[in-house]
């Protein structure tokens, strides 16, 4: 009996945070793409790819907080959330400032912030 909620207990963090990790992974690999290696498909890719990522990480994170800290309340996690997005947003782009053709953008930071606004909002 204890083993089955051990494992159950355990599958329930690797569904939570997976996904999470997923992102944060994907978003530092993606920095490490060198310029002329990403292709253009449309204008304005970049802002686009930025938003969606960090409003993924946003939803995914906020959901795994919720789950590990059902009495926090909503509105210090949303505020947590987007700190977070903003600062990993900043790290990423310094990362990115190593990577052959990129450059650092403080642009691409707001869009990382404001995907990680949208994210949390749409969770709650």
């Amino acid at each position: 009996m204890v083993a089955k909620k051990s494992i159950r207990g355990i599958s329930r963090i690797i569904r939570l945070w997976l996904p999470v990790l997923f992102f944060l992974g994907f978003i530092f690999y993606a920095s490490t793409i060198p310029g002329n290696d990403i292709p253009r498909l449309f204008s304005l890719q970049s802002i686009v790819f930025h938003l969606l990522v960090y409003l993924f990480l946003a939803f995914f994170l906020i959901r795994a907080l919720r789950r590990a800290c059902p009495s926090a309340p909503a509105s210090k996690l949303i505020f947590f959330v987007i700190i977070f997005g903003i600062i990993y947003g900043i790290m990423d782009e310094l990362h990115q400032g190593f990577t052959p053709g990129r450059s650092v953008s403080g642009f691409d930071v707001f869009i990382d912030g404001l995907g990680s606004v949208i994210g949390s909002i749409i969770y709650r």
